[in-house]
C-alpha cells in the first residue's frame, strides 16, 4: 500500500476513534446529570470529574493519582465512598487540559481489572466537610502493640493442619476458622458451657502479650477463654454482641496477619466503620461492649484512609469520607479474649442484657415474640428488632442464597426502553440491578451489610430506608419494590412506602411490587414454598386467619412465631431463619426445610403477608396512580403501577 494512503487510512481510523470516544464521554456526562446532578462543562477549567474512575468501581486512590499526576501536579483528588466517579483538580489549567486530551478514552490497569476512564471539565468541586467520627464510648484502639516477632510467635501457636480438634473445639464455618481455648463458645445458643472446660487452656505464648495489657491497665483481671478466628480475603462475620451472660466486661481482640475494617453499630441505627490495622489491640469496655454491635462485611477490599502523603488522614481510625482509597484483605487472625463471668450481668443497659430479661437478640433461637404495634414509635422498634437488626446480621448468607432473578421481575426490566433510569428500593444484595445492561440502574436498602455487598460487585447503591429514599421527586422511570413492603408492620407504613415509589416516578412511569402472599396455594396449585414442605405438616391449610381488617382488634397482641414451610395462619408473624455454616440456609428462596440439626444461631423475621386483593385496595388509596395489572407469582401478590 502505497504510504501517504495507508497513512491517511490511519489518519481516519483515529477520527473514527476520537469521534468514538467523543461519543461516549458525552454519554457519561448525561449519567452523571442524570444520575448524580452532576454539570459538566465544555469550557476549560481547572477541574475535571473522572467517570469509571471511582472507588465504587475498583479504582483505588493510589492508581488513579499515579494516572493523574503524569499530566501535571494536583491540587484535589476527591474520591467519594462508593461512587465510580471522582474529581480531580489540578495546579494548572494547561495541566487539566492536557489530561482531557490525553486520558480520555484510556484504560487504566487496576490490578487485575482494567477500566476506560472519560474525562469533563466542571466549574468547581465541592467537598463534604471532615467531621470527626467519635469511637464507640469504651473502645479503645492501640496501633503496633504487638511486634512482627510477637505476631509470628503467636501465629505459629495456632495449628490449623487438621479440620477438627476436640481439645480447641475447631470448626470450618462457612466463612472463616474457628478455634476456642479455655471453654468453647457454643453458637447454637450463643453461650459457653461454664462446667466444661476445654483440655487446652491458653497457649502459653500467649502469657507475655496478657501481662502487658495487665501491665497498661487495659484489663485488671487474667483472661480464661480465648477465641481464634482465621479470616481469608471475602469472609466475614455477623453483627454480634457478645453474651452478657457469659463474659465480664472487658473483651481484647488483637488482629494478626492483615488489616480489616470492623463496624460499630449503636441501636439507633448509628454506624462507625473502623480500620484494625495489622498487629493493633482493640478493647472493648462498657457501652462499646454491651451495647453496640460489631461485625465484619465479608469482602475483598475494605474503603480505608489513604496512606498518601500528598492526601493525608486524619489519625482518627473510624473512617469519614475523604482522602479514602481501596486495602485489599489478605488472611487475617483475631484472637479475642474474654473472662468468663459465673455470676449474673448487671450493667446499665438492660434493654438488651439478657441476665436482665433481655433476649439475646438479634439472633434469639426461641424469642419472646413481640406485640402488635399500636403507634408509629412501636412500629419503628419491631422493625429495627426483627428486620434491620436481623438482615445486617445475616447479609452474607442470606446474599447467598439470592442469586436466581425471578422471571417476571426480568420481564418487566427487560421491557424498560434503553437509557431509562431504574431505582430498586429495597434492592438487598443486587441481583436486579444488572438485568437490563441499558438503563441506568441504582439501588437502596436498609441494610449497610447488603448494600456493602452490592457496592463490592460495582453497583450504584446506598443506604436508605424505602419510606424516605433521597432522589429527586419525578426522577425515574422505573422502580421495582421486591419482597419489601411486607417487612412494614402498620397499614400505615406500607401505605407509605408505596407513596414514596409513586413519588419517584415520572409521570407515565411505572412500578413494580412484590409482596409475599398470604395464599400460599393458589389456583390449585401449591408455590415452591409450600411444595418443600417438610412431611411432618400435611395438610396445614384451613386454619383460622387474623386478617388486615382486623387489625384494630389485633393491637397489642402477640406476632407469632410460623413454622417454616406450611400455609400461614396469620398474617402477621416472625419467620425463622436458620444461619448455617453449609452452603445454604433456611430462607424462601432457597426451598430448604426446617434443619434437623438445632446446633445454628435461628434470626426471625417480621412479615405482614398480603391476602388477595389486599395490595390492591392499598394502592388505590392513592391520588394518581393506577393499577395497571396485577397477578400471582410463586406465593406472591404482585401490581404494576403507572403514575398518571
Amino acid at each position: 500500500m502505497d504510504a501517504s494512503v495507508d497513512s491517511n487510512v490511519k489518519a481516519v481510523r483515529r477520527s473514527k476513534e476520537e469521534k468514538k470516544v467523543l461519543r461516549k464521554q458525552l454519554k457519561a456526562s448525561h449519567t452523571l446529570l442524570k444520575h448524580e446532578g452532576i454539570n459538566t462543562t465544555s469550557q476549560p477549567t481547572k477541574s475535571l470529574v473522572v467517570a469509571n474512575g471511582g472507588l465504587g468501581n475498583g479504582v483505588s486512590r493510589e492508581h488513579l493519582s499515579a494516572a493523574l499526576k503524569q499530566m501535571g501536579e494536583l491540587e484535589t483528588l476527591v474520591m467519594p465512598p462508593h461512587k465510580p466517579y471522582a474529581f480531580v483538580t489540578y495546579r494548572l489549567e494547561e495541566s487539566a487540559q492536557k489530561a482531557h486530551t490525553l486520558l480520555n478514552g484510556q484504560k487504566m490497569k487496576c490490578g487485575e481489572d482494567s477500566v476506560t476512564l472519560y474525562l469533563s471539565f466542571v466549574n468547581s468541586v465541592t467537598c463534604e466537610e471532615e467531621t470527626s467520627v467519635p469511637l464507640p464510648e469504651g473502645l479503645v484502639l492501640v496501633k503496633d502493640f504487638v511486634s512482627q516477632e510477637e505476631e509470628a510467635l503467636l501465629l505459629a501457636a495456632i495449628d490449623w493442619s487438621s479440620l477438627y480438634d476436640d481439645a480447641t473445639a475447631q470448626k470450618a464455618l462457612k466463612h472463616r476458622k474457628v478455634k476456642h481455648y479455655g471453654y468453647e463458645f457454643r453458637y447454637d445458643n450463643n453461650n459457653v458451657d461454664k462446667d466444661k472446660p476445654l483440655p487446652a487452656g491458653l497457649p502459653e505464648e500467649c502469657l507475655p502479650f496478657l501481662e502487658r495489657c495487665l501491665r497498661n491497665g487495659y484489663i485488671d483481671i487474667m483472661p480464661d477463654q480465648l477465641t481464634v478466628n482465621q479470616y481469608e480475603s471475602g469472609q466475614g462475620i455477623p453483627p454480634h454482641v457478645d453474651t452478657h451472660s457469659a463474659f465480664e466486661d472487658t473483651i481484647l481482640s488483637l488482629s494478626l496477619g492483615s488489616q480489616t475494617v470492623m463496624e460499630f453499630r449503636h441501636p439507633d441505627g448509628h454506624l462507625v466503620a473502623v480500620v484494625l490495622p495489622e498487629r493493633s489491640l482493640l478493647v472493648m469496655k462498657g457501652e462499646s461492649r454491651f451495647l453496640w454491635t460489631h461485625g465484619i462485611t465479608p469482602r475483598k477490599f475494605d474503603m480505608v484512609p489513604a496512606s498518601d502523603p500528598q492526601c493525608p488522614s486524619t489519625t482518627s481510625d473510624p473512617i469519614g469520607h475523604s482522602n479514602l482509597t481501596l486495602s485489599k484483605r489478605g488472611t487475617r487472625t483475631s484472637f479475642t479474649f474474654r473472662k468468663i463471668r459465673h455470676e449474673p450481668c448487671h450493667c446499665a443497659f438492660p434493654s438488651v442484657c439478657d441476665s436482665q430479661g433481655a433476649s439475646s437478640a438479634p439472633s434469639p433461637s426461641h424469642p419472646s415474640t413481640p406485640s402488635l404495634p399500636c403507634c408509629h414509635a412501636d412500629a419503628a422498634r419491631l422493625e429495627e428488632e426483627y428486620v434491620h437488626r436481623v438482615y445486617d446480621a445475616i447479609a452474607s448468607h442470606f446474599s447467598s442464597t439470592r442469586h436466581s432473578p425471578w422471571p417476571r421481575v426480568c420481564h418487566f426490566l427487560s421491557s424498560l426502553p434503553p437509557g431509562s433510569v431504574l431505582a430498586d428500593v429495597g434492592c438487598g444484595n443486587g441481583k436486579y440491578l444488572g438485568v437490563n445492561p441499558h438503563v441506568v440502574a441504582v439501588g437502596c436498602d436498609r441494610s449497610s451489610a447488603l448494600i456493602d455487598i452490592c457496592a463490592e460487585r460495582g453497583f450504584q447503591v446506598f443506604v436508605s430506608d424505602a419510606l424516605s429514599v433521597p432522589l429527586r421527586t419525578a426522577s425515574c422511570d422505573a422502580c421495582i419494590s421486591i419482597a419489601v413492603i411486607h417487612h412494614f408492620s402498620t397499614q400505615e407504613r406500607r401505605l407509605a412506602a408505596v407513596r414514596e415509589l409513586v413519588r419517584l416516578l415520572k409521570p407515565g412511569g411505572r412500578a413494580l411490587i412484590y409482596v409475599w402472599a398470604f395464599e400460599q396455594e393458589y389456583n390449585k396449585q401449591k408455590s415452591k414454598y409450600l411444595k418443600e414442605s417438610n412431611k411432618e405438616h400435611p395438610g396445614n391449610y384451613s386454619l383460622t386467619v387474623n386478617t388486615s381488617e382486623d387489625r384494630r382488634e389485633t393491637h397489642g397482641k402477640s406476632c407469632p412465631v410460623h413454622t417454616n414451610r406450611t400455609a400461614f395462619n396469620t398474617q402477621d408473624l416472625l419467620v425463622p431463619w436458620h444461619l448455617k455454616d453449609g452452603k445454604k440456609g433456611g430462607g424462601r428462596e432457597d426451598l430448604e426445610s426446617e434443619p434437623k440439626s438445632s446446633s445454628v444461631p435461628v434470626f426471625h423475621r417480621y412479615y405482614h403477608v398480603f391476602q388477595q386483593g389486599e395490595l390492591e385496595r392499598l394502592c388505590g388509596q392513592l391520588a394518581g396512580v393506577k393499577v395497571q395489572s396485577s397477578y400471582h407469582d410463586q406465593g406472591n401478590w404482585c401490581v404494576i403501577l403507572e403514575k398518571d
